[in-house]
């Protein structure tokens, strides 16, 4: 089989047909003159034809070298008019960009950002939905999906970006440390009655981190479960029970003495928001500049 001609192969030949010289040549490719000679060698030794008839006063393209020339010219510019189109394509901040963000928290740490950003670039089509369904959301279809994980992330094929923490705190009402007693350790938990999560951050059992900086799981007594921190908010108010909350979004609560904060020697692990996409080098320019907004946005929370 006749081995194929190389694109990088023609640029050179092309070029030294244009600049009528292998020294003229190898200024506009940047390249050493004995490279370009190489290069023209090696394609008329894989075409067994001469291409150029070379002097040492000039230089003389041969029937075959014309033939070459007028075929290879359009199609490596038709080939470079593609590729800059592809580029720009992947660079221009329009046309769709799809993406998912987890309910209720999603629309108040990010519903502003993003309306923003779409100010910005009206000529992008931003759709965004939301749920929490997480790494799942990125198999619909979506460039993005920004999750929310405690302790430990399952390994994944996606590329996870860090974007924000939220410390969290366990509370309960007067009543329930009145009926039940302060715990002291995180075990007790255990037997006391919870408020946990159904499907959200995958039901998992509450997780702390100890002193060398790992992460202890406890199966706490999820009597009362919940998809909504609002919910569990609501719930433990009320008195249902024991319930891990937004340090901050519980604070007006512990200043007024409806809720109680409950402190063990490990203290709660943290939320974290995350923005997740399928791959990191050819992470289209609209994404990336969307992940950097929110990030830029996050950091100015107090």
């Amino acid at each position: 089989m006749r081995p194929a001609l190389d694109f990088n192969t023609l640029k050179v030949f092309i070029a030294v047909v244009e600049k009528e010289s292998f020294v003229g040549a190898s200024k506009v490719l940047e390249m050493p003159t004995s490279n370009v000679s190489r290069c023209i060698s090696q394609l008329e030794g894989k075409l067994n034809l001469q291409l150029i008839e070379r002097s040492t006063r000039h230089m003389k393209l041969t029937q075959a070298g014309h033939l070459l020339y007028s075929r290879a010219k359009p199609l490596l510019e038709a080939l470079e008019q593609t590729e800059t189109e592809l580029t720009q394509r992947q660079m221009q901040l329009r046309g769709p960009l799809r993406l998912c963000i987890p309910n209720e928290i999603g629309p108040a740490l990010l519903g502003s950002a993003i309306a923003d950003f779409a100010c910005q670039y009206p000529d992008l089509e931003i759709s965004c939905v939301t749920n929490l369904s997480g790494l799942e959301s990125l198999r619909d279809d979506l460039d993005l999906a920004i999750i929310v994980s405690r302790g430990q992330m399952d390994d994944s094929d996606y590329i996870a970006r860090h974007l924000l923490t939220i410390p969290c705190t366990i509370v309960a009402a007067p009543s329930v440390i009145q009926r039940y007693g302060t715990p002291t350790n995180i075990r007790q938990l255990e037997a006391l009655p919870c408020i946990t999560t159904v499907s959200a951050l995958k039901g998992a059992p509450w997780q702390f981190v100890n002193a060398k900086g790992g992460f202890e799981t406890v199966k706490v007594n999820g009597h009362y479960r919940v998809n909504s921190g609002e919910m569990a908010g609501r719930a433990a108010l009320a008195g249902v029970g024991f319930a891990i909350l937004s340090k901050q979004g519980c604070e007006p609560y512990i200043s007024d003495g409806r809720l109680i904060e409950v402190e063990f020697e490990q203290s709660v692990a943290p939320l974290q928001l995350f923005a997740l996409y399928s791959n990191r080098r050819y992470l289209p320019t609209k994404t990336r500049a969307l992940i950097d907004f929110i990030q830029q946005e996050l950091s100015k929370l107090p």
